[in-house]
């Protein structure tokens, strides 16, 4: 019997477990990245030099290796073109239409909107707006509004204006991270619950199999906007987590979803609606599978791989005792990599690292999910200590640079 092949879209750091999962399951793994320096290329059994986004080259790699499955892991970018690969071919996907949806958040504020899914006022526009007609175009809407492109994710290029006085400065950063030159204004949501709602959840047969809900994590010394990680228990009350899972169950089926990891964010307002931000078509960045897979006894990362095949991955959750939250390790100033200092207060609590970083090379400032240094993994006993140690953990860890 032949082997059956998956093709992998990206080879990042953090996308390298999926390569290594699949190859344990025995499958023979194909990999797409136009970076050179990816390590997925050393891991996978063959190594393709193209973009994932560059749907007709995926489309010939698919058909000249005869793949079985495509698995666009943790990548916004390559979700589309995986569906629309594997909808040509007859692979397991779920619909193009509804990728594509929830890929670009123009359309996405339409379907929310038109399904009565809370919603704030958006309207799409260009780069090239003029000052006058930004104003016309944003005269009924309520300040604070919210800048940002229609087609990235982790709060790449996303800015929060009280007024228009840095009106150039949010458009030319929102700019930056577009790749269709679409950008986007809405109006900003008040919280009634302090955090954004993020984390993954897991769908199969159109069905939520997994609510994998966790609070996010925000730096407050630099880019607020930024991921710096996510906790669970997430601190919501039972009516507000049972209005975030009624609420993506639906969401789920009217998109007709049938399978696979989705990335949520999310936002509560003063009355406890749901106001989606976004609902990512791969499985969540800053690897946040891992930590799922830690919280609830599973492998959500063979899941993904298994589902991308079409084979059911028969999640059967443990929920583990204690707390499990995740830290992003960052640097707010540009210099070369030393090392990282841990505190002995938090060290024993530490149970997983990883640092993509090597003792001399380049560190940006923090100003996106791109200029992680690594990824800590922490599990506390009881929700008061991973609060307090969430609360300092720039005190208990430091990034230090030559």
């Amino acid at each position: 019997m032949a082997q059956k092949k998956l093709l992998l879209l990206g080879g990042s750091s953090q996308q390298v477990v999926a390569i290594q999962r699949a190859k344990e399951l025995g499958y023979y793994t194909v990999l797409c990245d136009y970076l050179l320096d990816n390590p997925g290329q050393y891991v996978a059994d063959k190594y393709y030099n193209a973009s994932t986004t560059d749907v007709e080259a995926v489309y010939d790699i698919a058909q000249k290796e005869h793949v079985d499955g495509i698995l666009a892991y943790a990548s916004d970018p390559a979700a589309l073109p995986a569906a629309i690969v594997c909808e040509r071919l007859g692979l397991p996907t779920n619909p193009v239409k509804s990728v594509e949806i929830l890929g670009l958040k123009y359309p996405w504020r339409q379907f929310l909107k038109e399904n009565g899914f809370a919603c704030p006022k958006a309207i799409a526009f260009t780069p090239q707006i003029t000052l006058s007609d930004f104003e016309k175009m944003v005269k009924d809407f309520t300040f604070p509004i919210v800048i940002k492109p229609t087609d990235s994710s982790g709060s790449k290029g996303v800015s929060v204006l009280e007024n228009l006085d840095d009106l150039s400065k949010a458009i030319q950063w929102a700019d930056f991270y577009s790749r269709n030159k679409t950008l986007i204004v809405e109006e900003f949501i008040s919280r009634g619950f302090p955090y954004v709602i993020g984390g993954d959840i897991f769908v199969w047969n159109g069905k939520i199999v997994l609510n994998g809900e966790m609070s996010c994590l925000r730096d407050d010394n630099g880019k607020s906007l930024i991921p710096i990680g996510k906790k669970k228990p997430s601190g919501l009350n039972d009516i507000q987590r049972k209005n975030v899972h009624d609420e993506l169950q639906r969401l789920v089926s009217m998109l007709g979803i049938l399978f696979g990891e989705l990335n949520i964010e999310i936002l509560l307002d003063k009355e406890n609606k749901v106001h989606f931000l976004e609902l990512g078509p791969r499985a969540g960045g800053n690897m946040i599978p891992l930590q799922l897979s830690d919280a609830w006894g599973i492998d959500l990362v063979k899941a993904n791989v298994q589902a991308a095949m079409g084979v059911d991955p028969r999640l059967v959750l443990h929920e583990q005792p204690g707390c499990y939250f995740t830290y992003v390790l960052h640097s707010h100033l540009d210099g070369l990599f030393k090392d990282i200092e841990y505190s002995d207060e938090i060290l024993p609590y530490i149970y997983r690292k990883v640092i993509y970083k090597k003792e001399g090379d380049a560190v940006k400032a923090f100003d996106g999910a791109g200029k992680a240094l690594g990824i800590l993994f922490i599990h506390v006993d009881t929700e008061e200590q991973m609060n307090d140690f969430c609360n300092r953990m720039d005190t208990l860890v430091r990034v230090k640079l030559k």
